[in-house]
């Protein structure tokens, strides 16, 4: 045999001790984990991007898949398999146009502030509103705005990439896409451009850390609306009548 060959085969002999080392850490593991965290297992001489993107083809015809969002990696039931693992019928809350609205003006302008929000959207955003969002986990605070009155800055969460199947926020579709799938009617305004959205954990140097209580005194000179779905309709209203 020659020495090539015998290198190749220590080479994947290595490489499948690894898979394997990678794929019981992940079916341990009871929440997403770190790539820097699995790479502390490996074998020396091994990138674990290599690793991980090998298991993820090895399951990608199986019942259930790898997937990696940011930098963390976990395994999930196949899509086409998840409606025979399901025991109850959930009827899924929808939202509010309002809230799909601020949705997106954050996935994609963020780091941004309620301010910010409501010049993009032309109305007021109801405290309700915000809230749902920050409830169901895919808005975040980021931090305060260095600017008079320091106001939050929001951003979307690891929770918004899983929902939506993205593994960065770079995945969301650009101006393109969208038209592609009918999301604008019409001429646009000229120069028009979708930013290029991004979510860094790292504070921009616009931004200053969140001190305790933040959210609390952020929506004190608010006006607490009676019923937050009302207010999403009036917004909604005010919107169409434009």
């Amino acid at each position: 045999m020659f020495a090539d060959d015998r290198e190749r085969e220590t080479d994947a002999a290595l490489l499948g001790e690894a898979m394997r080392i990678a794929e019981a850490m992940l079916f341990a593991a009871s929440e997403p984990l770190e790539e820097a965290e699995i790479a502390r297992r490996m074998p020396e001489g091994l990138e674990v991007a290599t690793v991980l993107s090998r298991l993820k083809q090895d399951y990608a015809a199986r019942g259930v898949n790898l997937m990696r969002v940011g930098k963390k990696w976990f395994f999930r039931t196949a899509a086409d398999l998840g409606w025979l693992l399901s025991k109850d019928i959930v009827e899924p809350r929808k939202l509010s146009r309002a809230a799909l609205e601020t949705l997106a003006i954050i996935a994609y302008h963020q780091p941004v502030t309620r301010a910010e929000i409501e010049d993009i959207r032309g109305v007021a955003i109801s405290k309700g509103t915000m809230d749902v969002l920050i409830e169901t986990g895919w808005v975040r605070l980021r931090g305060r705005r260095r600017a008079p009155g320091r106001p939050l800055t929001y951003g979307t969460s690891e929770a918004f990439l899983m929902h939506f199947g993205l593994e960065a926020i770079g995945d969301l579709p650009g101006l393109e896409e969208l038209k592609g799938a009918g999301l604008f009617d019409g001429p646009l305004p000229q120069n028009f451009v979708v930013p290029q959205p991004r979510d860094d954990l790292a504070l921009m140097e616009d931004e200053d850390p969140l001190d305790e209580g933040a959210e609390a005194r952020d929506d004190e000179s608010l006006p607490e609306p009676e019923e937050s779905n009302e207010m999403d309709a009036l917004e909604d209203e005010s919107l169409e009548d434009e």
